[in-house]
């Protein structure tokens, strides 16, 4: 079975809010990703909404259920009250928690799911009883895992981004091990297995040949850096190609 491609729109939010202006449209380019073949959407929605705004959620939650009802959902984020009430109210299919600073640019660093288990058991038993899945950014450490399984998680996202920032095929072969004894480590308990962060058409299907247990990547960065060349559509197809999807 392929993995499925989940499309982050955080960096068209991005784009469009550099004026005060409607487009580029957040839902209208994430209805051409679905309209191409993707199994999802992603948001991260952050408290600042230099990205994705609160009004972006509920619109984007919208147009799926009513568009796309056999559509994924997926919110990222850190696991604050605000984050937690918008879950929610939005409702959807999965919610990725993330460890990240407000500050953050971006997403760095997985869980220390020692340290902050009990925070983690709380926030994981009140998401699963809205019926949402779960999922753990985690580094590639499989020592890790455990750890998930033990707060209630249902999937860990593997953190990627030192594997896509590596070019040297050695090196990068390497990270490749690092995440694949992860996935099977969380396999082997029962976790499912997403990844995402600085994933490329370039890198990643070598990444699905050598962990064909992700069952979900989420792209954002690259895909829509490339969807400025190739556009959205097709952009889609050669990600959804990339990781192994034939239709």
């Amino acid at each position: 079975m392929a993995t499925h491609l989940s499309v982050n729109v955080n960096a068209i939010a991005q784009l469009r809010n550099r004026r005060n202006l409607p487009w580029p449209s957040v839902v209208g380019l994430a209805r051409i990703a679905m309209q191409a073949g993707a199994h999802g959407i992603t948001v991260h929605p952050r408290p600042d909404e230099r990205h994705i705004r609160r009004t972006d959620v509920f619109d984007l939650s919208d147009m799926l259920r009513r568009e796309f009802p056999k559509a994924e959902f997926n919110i990222e984020g850190y696991p604050s009250e605000d984050f937690l009430l918008l879950c929610e109210r939005a409702r959807p299919d999965q919610v990725t928690l993330v460890p990240d600073d407000p500050a953050q640019a971006t997403s760095d660093h997985g869980w220390d799911v020692a340290k902050d288990s009990a925070l983690l058991t709380r926030v994981c038993g009140r998401l699963k009883s809205c019926n949402f899945r779960v999922s753990l950014f985690l580094d590639a450490d499989p020592a890790l895992v455990r750890g998930a399984k033990a707060v209630g998680a249902d999937r860990i996202e593997l953190y990627t981004g030192p594997y896509g920032g590596i070019f040297d095929q050695r090196e990068a072969q390497a990270e490749r091990d690092k995440l694949r004894l992860t996935a099977q480590a969380a396999t082997a308990i029962g976790l499912g297995v997403n990844a995402g962060h600085d994933l490329t058409l370039d890198n990643l299907p070598p990444l699905i040949s050598a962990i064909p247990a992700i069952a979900e990547v989420s792209i954002g960065h690259a895909l829509t850096a490339d969807a400025l060349i190739h556009g959205m559509t097709e952009t889609v197809k050669l990600y959804r190609r990339a990781c192994g999807d034939k239709g």
